[in-house]
């Protein structure tokens, strides 16, 4: 039988890490405490009259389809909404419906993507005979499976027509309210909601409350403003509902008061210079409360380049994203773990608002331990996951085991931690590098478990080791480890790390290997140790100096009479 030859796997091109981009804008929330029962419903028929026209907008921006900008006709539609609202509503609403039209059109287009990738990826897998292999690609395991294949890839291109006409045609279907609200009508049950109770979230997923910041308006925004001094707010009126009003000039105050406790210091810096802040209002039907939303635009900040934070000798924070926690290690700068690993809990689990606050505990603990130990940066993975979870179980694995790993893929929140620590972190006067993701947890579990668990007494899992290897692709070392690097008795911490396999070249002049515990020493040794008596024969002469050594005498008496060399 011939012997089959084992092919090399080639390894895939790695790309560079890069720094993180600092934040480009902010925002920030307060609840609106002690809100009357005539506050309520003023804003309740504000944003059902506002939304119910911007609805009809936003239904006409996708009639003209996916045209140039200024073939739009926005100006054309702001004047028709300005006559039910005001200029500046009508000109909030007009930009609103662009950005979503433009929004839908960009997942068409990511749909239209991962469809593709999935019939390609199925139709290989279908050219290959059951239980047979094909170089790299797998045939299904038996007939019946691939019958149900070839079932959901003819569903797969019925759909793929049906969002390549809409693309052609430049009409996305948009649900104002959230399609997975609307879904949940159907399955109320499921949801664990009532009739009543959808009803609610519903209306207020619609409402329209949003204002649009301008530069030299009365604290930055003329349709809902917010005065830094007592914290009143006011908003004007549509036209139709001029008669609700209480204040000057069309305008409604409510009874509450703004704080902004959160990022308060940049907020009055705006809003004292009269430069442009956007204001939402929104309202949560399942606490009953009503919330005030402010953001604005940041000029782009300097951040240090990956080569500055690199020669600043610095210690970075590597850290490792998983499902159900955060696996952090610090780094010197020549790759070095140094302390303990830590392991931050990550449970997010529940409603969003107690995930997010979940996920930003976390990375304020991750900010904390980096502050601790005097790091200059978090290195994290530049995680995606976009192909594989498009493609699914063609590339994920098949039975329980693939679909457990496909559920933990999924539950890993890989943008919404990306996005909170480069905010976070910013703040904090941390920088973040993103790096491949490519063989980290393999390479750390190979060459870093083992030695980080001989140097503490917790317990080190793979995911620490990933740790340590992408710690050291952000800091432009290789991953493989120099045996012994991490005992607690090493001096020369350059020579430790710095990612060489085999040893360092000795210095022109010097003798052979060090001598080590387990060596055998050759020769006899510089000095003999006390009681020692070693007694020369008598017939040993010193041919060199010419006299006879003198008999009877040990190694001491010949020190002492100055007779040995």
């Amino acid at each position: 039988m011939a012997r089959k030859r084992a092919r090399r796997r080639e390894l895939r091109a790695m790309a560079a890490p890069f720094t993180v981009a600092a934040p480009s804008g902010a925002r920030i929330r307060d609840r609106l405490k002690d809100l009357t029962a005539v506050d309520v419903k003023v804003l309740t028929l504000v944003g059902e009259h506002l939304g119910r026209h911007q609805r009809a907008d936003l239904a006409a921006r996708v009639r003209i389809g996916n045209v140039p900008a200024k073939q739009t006709g926005r100006a054309g539609r702001k004047k028709q909404l300005t006559a039910a609202s005001s200029s500046r509503w009508a000109g909030a609403m007009t930009r609103v419906s662009e950005d979503q039209y433009q929004l839908s059109m960009r997942c068409l287009m990511d749909e239209r993507a991962g469809l593709r990738r999935r019939i390609r990826k199925i139709g290989q897998r279908l050219a290959v005979a059951c239980s047979h292999r094909l170089g790299r690609v797998r045939g299904y395991a038996d007939r019946a499976e691939r019958w149900q294949k070839q079932r959901h890839l003819s569903k797969l291109q019925a759909r793929l027509a049906v969002v390549e006409k809409q693309i052609e045609q430049g009409h996305p279907s948009i649900t104002a309210g959230g399609c997975r609200l609307a879904r949940a009508r159907h399955h109320l049950a499921d949801a664990g909601l009532t009739e009543v109770d959808w009803r609610k979230r519903w209306d207020a997923a619609r409402l329209f409350l949003t204002a649009d910041g301008e530069s030299g308006a009365p604290h930055g925004n003329y349709t809902i403003t917010v005065d830094p001094v007592d914290g009143s707010l006011t908003l004007v009126l549509p036209e139709p509902l001029r008669y609700l009003a209480n204040a000057p000039r069309g305008r409604y105050r409510l009874a509450c008061a703004v704080a902004f406790h959160h990022r308060r210091p940049e907020w009055l810096d705006r809003v004292s210079a009269n430069r442009a802040v956007r204001y939402d209002i929104v309202h949560d039907p399942a606490r009953d409360r009503w919330y005030l939303d402010a953001s604005w635009s940041t000029s782009p900040s300097v951040i240090p380049t990956l080569e500055e934070i690199r020669a600043s000798g610095a210690r970075m924070l590597a850290v490792d994203l998983n499902a159900d926690h955060l696996a952090a290690v610090v780094l010197d700068e020549h790759g070095n773990p140094v302390g303990e690993p830590s392991t931050v809990p990550l449970e997010l689990t529940g409603p969003t608002t107690t995930r997010d606050g979940r996920l930003r505990a976390a990375i304020s603990r991750l900010i904390a331990l980096a502050r601790d130990n005097g790091c200059a940066a978090i290195v994290v993975e530049n995680l995606g996951f976009a192909d594989a979870r498009w493609t699914g179980r063609e590339s994920m694995g098949r039975g329980r085991r693939g679909k457990a790993f496909r559920r933990t893929v999924a539950e890993i929140p890989t943008a919404s931690f990306r996005e909170r620590l480069r905010s976070m972190a910013y703040h904090q006067g941390l920088s973040v590098i993103a790096v491949d993701p490519a063989y980290t947890s393999i390479w750390g579990e190979r060459y870093w478990k083992g030695p980080l668990q001989q140097q503490t007494k917790t317990t080190v899992t793979r995911h620490h080791g990933a740790s340590v290897a992408i710690g050291r692709r952000g800091l432009g070392h290789r991953i493989r480890r120099r045996p012994g690097v991490t005992a607690t008795d090493q001096r020369i911490g350059q020579r430790r790390a710095t990612g060489q396999t085999a040893s360092l070249p000795r210095p022109r002049g010097t003798t052979g290997p060090p001598r080590t515990a387990g060596t055998p020493s050759k020769g006899g040794k510089t000095r003999l140790r006390r009681g020692d008596q070693l007694v020369l024969f008598p017939d040993l002469e010193d041919r060199s100096r010419g006299h006879q050594a003198p008999t009877g005498l040990v190694c001491g008496e010949l020190a002492n009479t100055g007779q040995l060399p």
